[in-house]
């Protein structure tokens, strides 16, 4: 064994300082891991305030649209055309002051005093389940497509998006947006007036994470190729052209701010009875066959934050394709990836992974459809792959009625291949898992599990 007293202070510093830094580095274990990060208190609610009451781009669309765009599918004029809109995008009542725009949106500026609407990140990331808005859950109603060609005519027109922002209701293409923004960006976030075509890929069809489980896990995104513990990573929708190098550096404490927040969200509790004696035997189920990807829960949790390679879990492999070189290697290069100072420490770097990551399973109850694209509507037909429909609607609300307690999710409607409507916004409403990135197939280790067994495992996990 060395004796690191014999070696020179000018060594010994340099040994340390690689061996601390690698420690550190992304591609390493998180400190985190197996444990569930600690926020700073106070970091926490400045980002909560951050969160709710500020805009992080500029407006999207005019002032006084919600009013009005209802023109553009009803000729009579709705009781609430707040609320009529609210409906038809998929978006949920804030549940916080919002100045009375539904959650997602709120007062924006066009520069220059012209006011409008802007985007918010609970667009995507806030849900409603039984009828209650819930801030830090996917939105699985969104009809982003429908938000960004209807919105910005005021009820006076439609407008031609640059791609797809989505193919199917509840879904999104945010990974083409990510690539499609830092095409007007060098490496140091300089804009460029002519975009480079990064070939962003809009068929992705990706289901939204719920926020709180972000604390448990040492990577994000369905196939864990970005750091939990990057901030500017969270900061990539920011990308106005109006946004220069100096607005991020600017608002990355903010989003740091708000990165904790998000650590502190905890996932909504089951509300309806549960069979403890049935629930018991399904966590007999759950040990024996679940929790050595997905984690144990309890007294003594675990998350084991593994990635699952896609030729064992089998689901669609599209998504894990949808990422070009070309913007690999750009968003490598870019000011994105160098977050941290000092020697050798170059950043959070994303990862090229070959399989999607095992979520942890906090409030699974609440977070229906399942699969990394919204492919499979319950938990039941998760765990049974036989009965998952192959194309199917439903109602895209949330109230208690709409949701299915037996097989834990939403109610679905099966759909003929042969009743799709010509009208686009209706088209998206029924999930096809025929399209391209919409596969339902895989995970089928449930297929193995008795009825008893899977009815018992059904009861744990709303519990969880």
């Amino acid at each position: 064994m060395h004796d690191f007293r014999k070696i020179p202070l000018g060594c010994a510093i340099l040994l340390w300082t690689l061996l601390y830094v690698d420690s550190t580095r992304a591609d390493a274990p998180d400190p985190a891991l197996g444990s569930v990060r600690i926020a700073d208190t106070a970091s926490a609610k400045r980002g909560f305030t951050a969160l709710t009451t500020r805009s992080f781009t500029p407006a999207n669309f005019p002032a006084g649209s919600l009013q009005t765009v209802w023109k553009l599918w009803t000729k009579s004029k709705p009781g609430d055309p707040v609320g009529a809109a609210r409906e038809r995008f998929g978006l949920s009542e804030a549940p916080y002051p919002n100045n009375g725009m539904p959650m997602g949106l709120r007062s924006g500026s066009f520069g220059f005093g012209i006011s409008g609407i802007s985007l918010d990140c609970m667009v995507c990331h806030g849900g409603s389940i039984l009828g209650k808005p819930f801030l830090g859950l996917g939105n699985a109603n969104l009809d982003l497509q429908a938000l960004f060609e209807e919105l910005p005519g005021a009820g006076t027109r439609r407008l031609r998006t640059p791609y797809q922002f989505s193919r199917a209701r509840g879904t999104n293409e945010a990974g083409a947006t990510a690539v499609f923004l830092l095409g007007f960006r060098d490496a140091d976030l300089g804009v460029h007036l002519t975009r480079s075509d990064l070939k962003p890929v809009d068929t992705l069809c990706e289901d939204v994470p719920a926020w709180w489980l972000l604390k448990k896990k040492a990577t994000m995104y369905a196939t864990g190729e970005g750091d939990a513990r990057s901030v500017r990573s969270i900061m990539q929708f920011s990308m106005s052209p109006l946004h220069g190098k100096a607005w991020f550096e600017k608002e990355e404490s903010t989003f740091r701010d708000i990165l904790n927040y998000l650590y502190t969200i905890e996932a909504p509790k089951y509300p309806f009875p549960v069979n403890p004696d049935l629930a018991k035997q399904g966590e007999k189920v759950f040990r024996q066959n679940c929790a050595k990807c997905h984690g144990t829960y309890g007294n003594t949790p675990a998350y084991p934050n593994k990635i699952i390679p896609q030729e064992e879990v089998q689901t669609d492999s599209h998504r894990l394709k949808g990422f070009p070189e070309a913007f690999g290697k750009k968003y490598t290069e870019s000011w994105f990836t160098r977050e941290r100072e000092g020697w050798f420490a170059d950043g959070y770097q994303g990862r090229v992974n070959h399989g999607y990551q095992a979520p942890p399973l906090d409030g699974i109850w609440a977070s229906a459809p399942y699969l990394h694209n919204g492919s499979v509507p319950t938990l039941g037909h998760l765990l049974d792959s036989k009965t998952r429909p192959i194309r199917f609607t439903r109602s895209f609300r949330t109230e208690e009625s709409e949701y299915d307690k037996e097989r834990v999710g939403w109610k679905v409607r099966p759909v003929g291949p042969l009743a799709t409507p010509t009208d686009p916004h209706e088209a998206r409403k029924i999930y096809d898992t025929g399209e391209i990135g919409r596969g339902n197939g895989g995970h089928t280790y449930g297929d193995s599990l008795s009825d008893a067994e899977r009815l018992s495992l059904l009861e744990y996990l709303k519990t969880l």
